[in-house]
Parts: structure tokens; C-alpha cells; sequence
């Protein structure tokens, strides 16, 4: 076991580095001079050229990514450039905001899957598989920012329940946690009702019945257990991928998350804030993924790691 942490962790330090490389490339070269966004049109060139000298972008582009690499490697990610604060600093700041507003997310979608998928899968062919089938598909269809807009402007603005925009409560929760959850929902109700009707049609299922057990102990205690692990796998790739889809959410909503600050740092160039919040989330979604699969052998006793 240890041995397939270490080979993961060795995968996951190239995976960081290619996915802030790319970000970096990308940032240098579109947009244009950052130089010439920040300072005003009176700037003269020499002071122009004093301020790419105290920034570093002075450099070819591969000495600066080895600079901000071999800094970030000691914990150092640079200075906002518009903010003149550490910018891992700033970005971890907003952390428990996204983290809040994905778990939240997170926890609706699955109280609600689990009983609408086994649901259908117990009554599979009947109205309600059929509802439920139907409910997951326009889901899964509904783009998250328009229903962000469809909520803000039905809830909030026409009947007034809720607050639009911020994180002053708990009920400014509520709004962007029904958008988030409302894709992984469906997909979650999809896959619990294919992976129980799978497990309902085993021998040890209709053993577990034979012996007389009640259906709701044949149901949890049997069938749900063994159809846990596919969906281990999804659930986690699903929290990483709330934690990187929330952008478009905290941005309708206004929700200050590491999303939100991500786009501020995109549409002001502030490259150290973009390549700290890209590394945090792609640690994030590592992180994630290879507890998935160190859960794999707990589930499943059949699965081993050499």
C-alpha cells in the first residue's frame, strides 16, 4: 500500500507542475502586456521597464516559471500584483467559503440520489422510475448558470424568500448550494438505480432473502453496500470537480470563493493569484482522488493493491 501512495504522490508532483505550466504559458501569452494594464497611459518606458524588472517579466519566459517554480517549492507564490499581499495568502482566504459551499452542494445531492435511486430501482418500470429517470436527464441538461439566474430571479426577486447575492448567513448558502447540487444530484440518482438493479439481480441477494431477512436489511445491508464502490469513485471525482466548478456559481451569486477570485485574477492578469489557486485546487483534486482509491480495499475486500 505504501508503495502505491509514493507512486501516486510521485504522479501527482508532475501532474502540478505540467497543469501550473500550462496556466502560466497561457497567461503570458494572451491578454497582452500586463505591464501596460497596470500602469497609467502617462507611464513613461523607463518607468514601464523599472516595473517589469521589479515584477520579473524582464526574463524569458522560462526563467521566470523556473524562479516562480523553485520559490513555490519552498512556499513562496509570489505577490498579487494588484493587491501587493502574498497570493497564497489570498487564495487561502476564500478557501473555506468554496469548501463550504461545495460540501453543502455535496450533501444535498447525495441525501436526495440515494432514495430516488433506490426508489427506482426497487420499482423499476413504474411511474416513479420513470419521474425519477426523467428529473435526472433535465438535471443533468440544465446549464448551472442559468438555473443560478432562474433561482435568483423566481426565489429572490419575484417571491423574495432568499437573498441574491453574498455569505452574510446561512440562507445565503441556500441558493448556490441548489445550483451546484442540482448536476451531481442527477447523476448520482443515475447511478445509484443502474449499479442496484445490477446488485438486485446477484445470487447473494436472493440468498439474503431466502433466509428471510427483511427487504429493508436486504436492501442496505446487502445490495447498497456491494454497489457502493462505483460510486465511491464517482463521488470523489464529483467533490473535485464542485470544488473547480464553483466558479461559475460564485460568480452568479457573488459568493466569495476561490472561483470568484479566480476570475477576478484572470480578468485583472494577476498571475501569481491564478497559479496559486490552479495549484491549490490541482493538490485538491489529487488529494482526493487518491483517497477514492485507498477506499477501494476498504469497501471491497476483493480489491488489493501490489
Amino acid at each position: 500500500m505504501s508503495r502505491i501512495i509514493v507512486q501516486r504522490l510521485i504522479q501527482a508532483a508532475f501532474v502540478i507542475v505540467g497543469a501550473s505550466l500550462v496556466v502560466f504559458l497561457l497567461l503570458h501569452y494572451t491578454g497582452g502586456d500586463i505591464v501596460l494594464s497596470m500602469l497609467p497611459d502617462y507611464a513613461t518606458d523607463e518607468q514601464r521597464a523599472e516595473y517589469r524588472r521589479k515584477l520579473g517579466l524582464d526574463l524569458p519566459l522560462p526563467a521566470q516559471y523556473a524562479n516562480w517554480l523553485t520559490s513555490a517549492a519552498r512556499g513562496d507564490f509570489g505577490m498579487s500584483y494588484r493587491n501587493d499581499l502574498p497570493a497564497m495568502e489570498l487564495v487561502l482566504e476564500r478557501f473555506p467559503a468554496t469548501v463550504q459551499l461545495a460540501s453543502t452542494a455535496l450533501g444535498l445531492a447525495l441525501l436526495c440520489a440515494f432514495p430516488l435511486g433506490i426508489l427506482a430501482a426497487v420499482r423499476r418500470g413504474s411511474w416513479w422510475d420513470r419521474a425519477c429517470m426523467a428529473l435526472a436527464l433535465v438535471g443533468q441538461s440544465i446549464p448551472g448558470f442559468w438555473l443560478g439566474l432562474m433561482l435568483i430571479l423566481v426565489v429572490a426577486v419575484e417571491l423574495r424568500w432568499l437573498p441574491v447575492s453574498g455569505r452574510e448567513g446561512p440562507e445565503y448558502l441556500i441558493l448556490p448550494a441548489l445550483t451546484l447540487a442540482a448536476g451531481p444530484l442527477a447523476q448520482f440518482a443515475r447511478l445509484v438505480r443502474s449499479s442496484m438493479l445490477e446488485m438486485l439481480g446477484q445470487d447473494f441477494v436472493r440468498t439474503a432473502r431466502a433466509k428471510g431477512l427483511r427487504e429493508r436489511s436486504v436492501l442496505t445491508g446487502h445490495a447498497l453496500r456491494a454497489a457502493l464502490l462505483p460510486l465511491v469513485t464517482v463521488i470523489g471525482l464529483e467533490l473535485g470537480a464542485l470544488l473547480n466548478g464553483s466558479v461559475v456559481v460564485e460568480s452568479v451569486f457573488a459568493w466569495p470563493g476561490i472561483g470568484r477570485t479566480l476570475i477576478a485574477g484572470l480578468q485583472q492578469r494577476d498571475i501569481p493569484v491564478v497559479e496559486a489557486g490552479v495549484l491549490l485546487v490541482s493538490v485538491l483534486y489529487i488529494g482526493i482522488n487518491l483517497v477514492v482509491d485507498l477506499l477501494y480495499a476498504t469497501l471491497d475486500p476483493r480489491v488489493r493493491y501490489r
